[in-house]
Formats: C-alpha cells, structure tokens, sequence
C-alpha cells in the first residue's frame, strides 16, 4: 500500500508538471498575440489561465515536488539535483506570483511589459530543465549529506495525505476565488521540519554509537578479508 501510494504521488508530481508548463507554453502564446496584435483580450484570457490553472498546476507540482523529497531518503539537500530543483522551484513561484502575475494585471489595463514573454519563456526553459534533471539525476551528493545516515521513506499515511490536501486546496480555492495553497504550504514546512529534526537524531545517534563503545581493543586482531 505504501509503495502504491508513493506511485500514485509520483503520478501526480508529473501530471501537474506537464500541466504548468503546458499553460505556460499557452500563456507565452497569449501574451505574444496580445503585443503583436494590440488585443487586449488576448491578455484577459493569459490573466485568467495564470490565474484560474496554471496556479494551481503550479502549486499542486511544486507542493508534491517538496513532499517527494521529505518523504523519501532522497532529501532536500543530499543530492544536487534535487537542490537545483528546489531552488528553481522557489525562484519560480516568487516570479510568478509576484512579478508575472502583476504584469499581466497591468497588461490587462493597457500598460504592457515587454519583458512578459522573457519571463515567460524563461519559466518554460525552467520547467523543462527540471524535467531533464528527474530523467538524468546528474552530479553526486552534496558535502551536507552524511553517509551513514539513511533518511526512512514515510508511511502510507504520510503519502495519501500528500494526495488528499491538494485537493482541499482546490476547493477551498474555487469557493474564495483565489488559489491559496495554505494546506499546502503549512504541510512542506511542518513535514520538513520535523523530518530534519528526526535526521539529526539519527545522525547524532549513529556518531554517539561509536564513541560509547569505546575504543577498540588492541589486543584484537582484525578480521581478514573474505
């Protein structure tokens, strides 16, 4: 049951990240019609799926992104690639939420930003960089991660909920009107914190057992190779 749920959060890590950057593809689209053809509907239309979908393809991938690694013995910060990801991720969702977003409100209104489809463009490359990051898995291990420690995968428990508060999200979205990824965002950080917690225990657990079993005797002769 576990592994069958870990699975069904892989999935949806990568439905919605082919999601956001369709939407993304369609909002570069969007915007360059608008300054190509001075049609402002055509920004009233990128407003509205930044808005109303690639928000929440965004939220929900970056949510089951930052889950996947707390959750597995992948980690936040024991391989580079999955930090690259996650400091990407972050980058992205302050532009799009406080830079991207505005533009398009402002465009909406009559003053266009020629830098809208560089950002644009840019969160495309972005995307499909990180893509290119989860197939290849490049570089090794970061100086942080400690050898002797294996982070535990979560329990079945931990995994369904990861599937279900994405979903309360959503709805309590549609009723505000807004995407608000509070669940979301108060699940990444209470998880996190508490997994680091439990991994420096177990850090510190596995350098004490060293030093309370004392040194070795020198009267014992090591054993042979096999």
């Amino acid at each position: 049951m576990q592994k069958r749920a870990r699975t069904l959060l892989v999935w949806l890590h990568v439905v919605t990240s082919v999601g956001w950057l369709s939407q993304a593809v369609a909002l570069l689209a969007l915007v360059l019609y608008g300054m190509r053809s001075g049609d402002r509907t055509a920004f009233e239309m990128a407003r509205y799926l930044d808005h109303s979908v690639l928000a929440i393809m965004a939220n929900t991938s970056a949510f089951t992104g930052f889950m996947l690694s707390a959750t597995t013995p992948w980690g936040y910060f024991r391989h580079w690639w999955v930090l690259a990801k996650f400091v990407i991720t972050i980058v992205q969702l302050y532009i799009g939420i406080f830079i991207l977003s505005d533009n398009l409100q402002a465009a909406v209104n009559g003053h266009v930003n020629v830098w809208m489809p560089v950002g644009t463009a840019l969160m495309i490359s972005a995307i499909a960089f990180q893509a290119w990051l989860s197939v290849a898995k490049p570089w090794r291990r970061t100086p942080w991660a400690d050898p002797k420690v294996k982070l535990p995968t979560a329990s079945t428990v931990t995994f369904i909920a990861a599937l279900v508060i994405p979903v309360i999200d959503f709805a309590i979205s549609l009723w505000q009107g807004n995407p608000m990824p509070m669940l979301m965002l108060i699940t990444v950080i209470g998880y996190s914190i508490r997994r680091a917690a439990r991994g420096r225990r177990r850090s510190s657990g596995a350098s004490g057992r060293g030093s309370a079993a004392g040194p070795a005797r020198r009267d014992v002769t090591a054993p042979g190779p096999r």
